[in-house]
């Protein structure tokens, strides 16, 4: 019925939430059955005479008190429950997180960042603080029991203590415009090991750098979320933007009347400022990549989007060698 528990205090999260549950079901079944009931009971008849009424002290007390006396205890519940989990602890790991039209960024307390998909160490507390660049977003993590509102030009929180090792789903669910449902992100929860290896190597395994650049640039357009908006088998997105399917070295027609060669410089001129150059159908829609993408993720992006089919008379060629970063020394040895 619910997700699994994936944080320290789901539990609690789903006591209140079944009892409450099945306190709903109880009354609704004390008033809905006995309505019924009377109703056919004391339906109308030729020859029925229906006496008068006034009213019952007794009973009128009784069905406003209990109530009362609900309603007062699950408020108490439900504020302990909010004091306890409304204030990080100190200790917790601090994550930045950005909303925008249609994804999710997060950065480290080293700087370093991701899009579409965030890494968590587990069994330790960690703290998102969250904007949003253009709409109303909401933060959700089923699995974790936290969801909150994200505003535009404020700053809103939630923490957690993940426990469960493995990927957990992350969700808007505000809506936020045609790409709302498109808004999705990954919950990584990681033994202390490999998550310090991912910090150390900025989310990337060197033994990623061993692909071809145009296999490397087909797991970028996976974790970076580019496959969010951009298909690579020719068809269309409805809020996203073109195939990258036999564009490379095609001429495409701009917004503006213009046409513009899809070549190295435009593509890495639509990741930096993609309101810039706007293809003719589509909506400016698409964020900056400005600080989230490394030289070689952009090679590699290049190389992936002309093995998917270009015009020979096109432009420049895409890197076939990718200018890697150093390998992180294991400071261990």
């Amino acid at each position: 019925m619910l997700p699994p528990q994936g944080s320290a205090y789901a539990g609690e999260v789903d006591t209140v939430y079944m009892a409450l549950f099945w306190l709903s079901v109880f009354l609704f079944l004390g008033i809905a059955v006995p309505a019924i009931y009377f109703a056919w009971r004391y339906r109308y008849k030729p020859g029925r005479v229906t006496p008068h009424q006034t009213h019952n002290t007794l009973l009128e007390i009784i069905w406003s008190v209990i109530p009362l006396l609900l309603c007062i205890g699950i408020f108490f519940w439900g504020l302990d429950g909010w004091m306890k989990y409304a204030v990080a602890p100190g200790e917790a790991m601090e994550i930045q997180v950005v909303a925008k039209k249609w994804l999710w960024q997060f950065e480290y307390p080293d700087g370093s960042r991701t899009v579409g998909e965030v890494h968590v160490p587990v069994n330790k507390p960690v703290r998102f603080v969250m904007t949003s660049e253009d709409v109303l977003h909401d933060f959700f993590v089923p699995d974790m029991r936290v969801k909150h509102d994200i505003i535009p030009g404020r700053y809103t929180q939630v923490w957690f203590t993940p426990t469960v090792l493995g990927t957990h789903h992350v969700t808007c669910a505000e809506y936020c415009g045609k790409g709302h449902s498109d808004m999705q992100a990954k919950l990584v929860v990681e033994n202390e090991a490999d998550y310090q290896k991912f910090v150390e190597t900025g989310g990337t395994e060197w033994e990623d750098y061993k692909m071809k650049p145009a296999e490397w640039g087909k797991l970028q357009w996976e974790r970076k979320g580019c496959s969010t908006c951009h298909t690579i088998d020719g068809t269309r997105i409805a809020s996203g933007g073109p195939s990258w399917k036999g564009i490379w070295g095609k001429m495409e027609k701009l917004n503006n009347g213009q046409e513009v060669l899809v070549n190295a410089d435009y593509v890495r001129e639509s990741m930096m400022q993609p309101s810039a150059k706007v293809v003719a159908g589509f909506e400016p829609i698409m964020p900056t990549f400005q600080g989230l993408l490394r030289e070689h993720e952009i090679q590699g992006l290049m190389a992936f989007i002309k093995s998917l089919g270009n015009d020979p008379n096109g432009g420049p060629p895409a890197p076939t060698v990718l200018s890697l970063p150093p390998k992180p020394v294991d400071q261990k040895k």
